[in-house]
């Protein structure tokens, strides 16, 4: 078992005597403030923060990092509170230390939202302090390791966790050796069976491998003898929850993901990484689109090498990564990698820009962070965010972008600046238009088209990958909404309080007051969005102004003027499927819990349960001017023949109608009935069609789609 003494001998090798002594300072001051607390295996609780610590000096961390390891669960688990430890160890440690602590004064609705809450302020406390995710993996890493005496169910809901945020997070940061041990730890304690199904298959393979690896190995190790390379080549070992991952993703069979061999080649130099790639193109045939360039485009983590796969004896796939000492030192250790940490700066200087890109992740982070409705929110954003595989694309300008595998323009123009994806219409990819839900690919160059009118559409939702994007279209979206439903609560209340002869322009700050404090909300302007969104019913806040024996309360409910629908957009206002209401109809509002004013047309058969409650019902009315386009449903009835749809449609199109979607139902060998679903500016334009469509000969007969 580790011990202070041992520990302190090992960091003699990197640390001046003083630093050593404070680290030490630390350990006795957390074994006293655990003194009397016990793990669940039955050894003394300051045995977890030394091992800790002990995980943190492998990667030859600062004494700050290590004193804030050996403290790390004082503040959450004993009466000891953060200025106590800050008049002993400082605002430093302090800091560190309280970034990894999780929130435990608080009470939590769900286990997923506590983890959330909790996730959310590390990430604001990494963005003060990168040393703070390092401390937490190694606190992870050791509880993964001891995980053995947890009940199944806490079991079971760390490795799920760890699986999901952790493993991602050291795979970002290039902590490769890390992130290997919590997948399989992580892997081992969620599916137990499978794990030990697949260590007894690899166990067994590795047997059958053993003569054709060593064959191939020796085979380049001559070759790069002739070639006067000195260089380390070694079979490299696939891990268990990597073999299980692609297993399922790619929906292989255990023995065809075995069937590829893996080696890796380590030199001197970056010039002779290229020279050893030609080498190994001679030796055996390359795979052709298998070649792939991480030293002069890294991945985001900061990982470098080069990677190419070939057709090797037997025709057996073999696998190739070529990279210098320094980025596998750099793959294994990532930003942990050399870590010096300047005692009076804020900034850490890792080489190879480690540490200016995890700087940068951090930072994307806040920003999500900041744009969030919630932590539950912000934490799928993240998940999504920590995507293993990724594409690397171009600006106009040359600069390069990196975006999650299958990432869309919208992704892209996110990525560049989020006003850049807020005012996106179209796109060219490598000076073509294309879609902008089209999947990018590494490589391309993307240019954005952009309107200052623009705004996200909440369909884009389906397609985008990145965490960025998808928070920045909900942002707006979210702001989007509350302001035009404050707009609508207004119009709304207005008119409520248009029956009792009080204008709301012309509320005195006293009566807003009474509002808001009877209402019990923050401010007029969420009493207003509650209203605007169904939360709250406009005569009942307009009675809060009145006396109880106010005569204008005898008024009629819907005596005012109606409001005016002017545009198919919005969020606030949304017309009703079922019977889809376009300008022109006759029509009617009610307020829906949660969606705002529903539009239906006034002979809609779903109404009749909404009109025995008149307060919820608001006369409305098609402005003038109407623009947007607008969904309806038509029902036509043909005789079956070939191309009847492409006729259809035809005829629809030349009235400049966009068709939604199409479904048939096929009545007998003689007839069908296609239903369509048309977008039209109004009824004029829509009498059009229907007059065109029922000119066909094949028709028999065209209606509007009812409930």
């Amino acid at each position: 078992m580790q011990t202070i003494e041992s520990l302190s001998y090992r960091l003699s090798s990197y640390l001046e005597s003083h630093q050593i002594n404070s680290v030490k300072r630390a350990y006795f001051y957390a074994e006293q403030a655990h003194i009397y607390q016990k793990r669940r295996s039955g050894e003394p609780y300051v045995t977890h923060p030394l091992e800790v610590a002990n995980i943190l000096a492998t990667m030859h961390m600062d004494h700050q990092s290590l004193m804030a390891a050996m403290l790390h669960d004082v503040i959450e688990d004993t009466p000891i509170d953060q200025s106590a430890m800050t008049a002993q160890f400082g605002e430093k440690v302090t800091e560190l230390v309280d970034g990894v602590s999780k929130l435990t004064q608080f009470e939590f609705d769900s286990p997923a939202e506590k983890q959330a809450e909790n996730f959310q302020k590390m990430a604001l406390a990494m963005a003060r302090d990168i040393r703070v995710i390092l401390i937490k993996l190694a606190d992870r890493l050791h509880n993964m390791r001891t995980l053995g005496a947890m009940p199944p169910e806490k079991r079971h809901r760390i490795a799920k966790e760890t699986l999901e945020i952790y493993a991602p997070i050291a795979q970002r940061l290039g902590m490769n050796d890390v992130r290997l041990e919590l997948e399989n730890r992580g892997f081992d304690a969620m599916y137990p069976m499978r794990c030990n199904m697949l260590q007894a298959a690899l166990k067994n393979a590795r047997g059958n491998r053993k003569e054709l690896v060593s064959k191939i190995q020796s085979a380049i190790e001559l070759r790069l003898e002739r070639e006067d390379i000195t260089a380390l080549v070694s079979g490299r070992e696939k891990h268990l929850y990597g073999i299980y991952k692609k297993m399922r993703a790619k929906k292989k069979s255990f023995s065809e993901i075995m069937d590829v061999y893996a080696f890796r080649i380590i030199v001197d130099s970056v010039d002779t990484c290229y020279r050893v790639v030609g080498v190994m193109h001679n030796l055996y045939k390359p795979v052709i689109n298998e070649f792939n360039d991480y030293i002069a485009i890294p991945k985001a983590n900061g990982y470098q090498s080069l990677h190419t796969v070939l057709i090797g004896m037997h025709g057996v796939p073999i696998e190739v990564q070529i990279r210098t000492k320094e980025m596998d030192e750099m793959a294994s250790s990532g930003i942990a990698a050399h870590w010096f940490y300047k005692a009076n700066d804020n900034d850490s200087n890792v080489p190879g820009g480690s540490h200016a890109r995890a700087r940068q992740w951090v930072q994307g982070l806040l920003e999500m962070q900041q744009r969030a409705g919630d932590s539950l929110e912000f934490i799928e954003n993240v998940k999504i965010d920590l995507f293993p595989d990724e594409i690397y694309v171009f600006t106009p300008k040359g600069k390069i972008v990196e975006l999650p595998a299958g990432a869309t323009p919208v992704d892209f123009a996110y990525a560049v600046h989020t006003d850049v994806g807020n005012r996106c219409v179209a796109c060219r990819v490598n000076d073509r238009l294309a879609p902008l839900s089209q999947s990018l690919k590494s490589g391309q160059k993307i240019k954005v088209i952009t309107s200052p009118t623009a705004q996200p559409n909440p369909s884009w939702l389906n397609f985008v990958t990145s965490g960025r994007a998808r928070s920045g279209i909900r942002h707006f979206l979210k702001n989007q909404r509350h302001h035009e439903s404050v707009e609508l609560g207004q119009r709304i209340l207005g008119r409520a309080l248009q029956q009792h002869n009080i204008n709301i322009i012309e509320l005195t700050t006293e009566q807003i007051d009474t509002l808001v404090k009877d209402t019990n909300t923050p401010s007029l302007d969420i009493l207003l969005e509650e209203i605007g969104l169904g939360n709250r019913i406009a005569q009942g806040v307009a009675r809060l102004l009145l006396s109880d024996n106010d005569e204008r309360l005898e008024a009629g409910t819907n005596i005012y003027s109606p409001l005016m629908i002017d545009s198919a957009e919005g969020l606030a206002i949304s017309f009703a499927r079922c019977c889809r209401p376009i300008p022109g109809d006759p029509i009617i509002g009610h307020i829906s819990t949660g969606k705002g004013l529903v539009v239906h047309r006034d002979v809609c058969r779903n109404l009749s349960d909404v009109r025995s409650n008149p307060e919820k019902i608001h006369l409305v009315n098609w402005a003038p001017n109407v623009t947007g386009e607008f969904l309806v449903d038509l029902r036509i009835e043909v005789h079956s023949e070939r191309g009847i749809i492409a006729t259809l449609a035809t005829r629809i199109t030349e009235f400049g109608a966009n068709i939604e979607h199409i479904n048939v139902d096929e009545r007998d060998a003689h007839n069908s009935v296609i239903t369509l679903c048309v977008g039209v500016p109004n009824r004029v334009h829509l009498a059009n069609i229907l007059r065109r469509l029922r000119a066909l000969r094949s028709v028999i007969k065209v209606s509007r789609g009812k409930n």
